[in-house]
C-alpha cells in the first residue's frame, strides 16, 4: 500500500490521515485537526475562513496544503486539505486552542509509533490487522490479504535481488504477472472495478487475492531456483508465476461454471465501517 489511510482517536475525536511510504511522512486532515483544536461545530466553515486569513497573509503554509482523497462518512473517499507534520505545528500556532501542546505529544507519539512499526514489520502487520477490522472486512478475508502482503514481500525482495531496484520495474513485472493470470494489467483491473487510487488488493474478493497471491508465490519460488538477472529474465519469470495461477483460475473457474473475475469493490463485501467525523463530498475539486 502505497499510501495507507487510518484514523486515530484525540480526546474522543476522529483523526484522519495517510502515511505516504514514498516521502515518508503523514498526511492529517485539516478539518479534523480544526474540530480537534477548536472544538468547532462547522470546523470546514473555521478552515475556509482561516485559509483565506493565510492566503492575505501570503502564508508559506497556505501553499504547502494539498488534497489526497480520505474515507468520508458515506464509505467512499473525497479529495480533502491535508497537512503534513510540520505544517499541522504551524496550523497550531494559528489557531488558540489549550489543546495545542497535548496535541503536539499525541503527533510526536504517532511519529514514534511509526517508526516502532518500521523497526519491526511485525507491529506494523499488527496494526494493519486493526486497520482492516475497522474496515469491516471479514477475518477470512484479512488472513488472506496479511498472507498476500508478505508474499509481496518476499517477491520484491527478489526482483531486487535480481537487479530489478526501480519502481518503475516492479510495476511493469507487476502487470505482466496480472495480465497473465486475470486478463487485465492493474490499471485495466482497477478500471473494472471502477476504482481510481484505491488500493486494488484491497478491493479484491477473497479468491482474487489467492490468485494473485498465488501468481505471485510461484514467481517467487521460480526467481530463488533460477535466480534471474536483469529485466528480460525476471518479465519471463513473473510471465510464468502468472501462468501458474492463471491455470488454477481455469479450472476453478470450469468448476463453478461463472468467473472469478469481479467487479466487486470493498463496500460490496464488508460491513459498514466505524462512523467517520465528516462528509467531504464538498471539497472534491473537478
Amino acid at each position: 500500500m502505497a499510501d495507507q489511510n487510518e484514523i486515530q482517536l484525540f480526546d474522543g475525536k476522529q483523526v484522519r490521515y495517510v502515511w505516504n511510504e514514498e516521502q515518508e511522512k503523514y498526511f492529517f486532515s485539516v478539518v479534523d485537526v480544526i474540530q480537534v483544536l477548536t472544538d468547532s461545530t462547522t470546523p470546514r466553515r473555521y478552515w475556509s475562513d482561516l485559509k483565506r486569513k493565510l492566503a492575505a497573509e501570503g502564508s508559506e503554509m497556505y501553499e504547502k496544503i494539498v488534497q489526497l482523497k480520505l474515507p468520508s462518512s458515506d464509505g467512499k473517499s473525497y479529495l480533502t486539505d491535508v497537512a503534513d507534520t510540520e505544517q499541522v505545528f504551524r496550523l497550531i500556532q494559528s489557531v488558540p486552542s489549550k489543546k495545542a501542546e497535548p496535541f503536539k505529544l499525541w503527533l510526536a507519539a504517532l511519529g514514534q509509533e511509526r517508526m516502532n512499526q518500521l523497526q519491526d514489520p511485525e507491529l506494523s502487520i499488527e496494526q494493519a490487522i486493526k486497520d482492516y477490522r475497522r474496515l469491516g472486512y471479514s477475518e477470512d478475508w484479512i488472513n488472506q490479504r496479511i498472507k498476500t502482503i508478505e508474499i509481496r514481500k518476499g517477491l520484491t525482495d527478489e526482483w531486487q535481488r535480481g537487479g530489478m531496484k526501480e519502481e518503475h520495474d516492479y510495476a511493469i513485472l507487476t502487470d505482466i504477472i496480472s495480465r497473465a493470470w486475470s486478463g487485465m494489467t492493474t490499471r485495466e483491473y482497477k478500471k473494472y472495478k471502477g476504482l481510481r487510487k484505491e488500493s486494488l488488493r484491497d478491493n479484491m474478493t477473497n479468491v482474487e487475492l489467492m490468485l494473485n497471491g498465488l501468481a505471485e508465490a510461484a514467481a517467487t519460488e521460480l526467481s530463488k531456483r533460477e535466480n534471474p538477472k536483469g529485466f528480460a529474465e525476471n518479465a519471463n519469470i513473473a510471465q510464468r508465476g502468472g501462468d501458474v495461477a492463471h491455470v488454477a483460475r481455469e479450472r476453478l473457474e470450469q468448476e463453478l461454471g461463472d468467473t472469478v473475475i469481479s467487479d466487486k469493490r470493498a463496500m460490496n463485501f464488508t460491513n459498514p465501517p466505524e462512523e467517520l467525523p465528516f462528509n467531504d463530498a464538498e471539497e472534491v475539486k473537478e
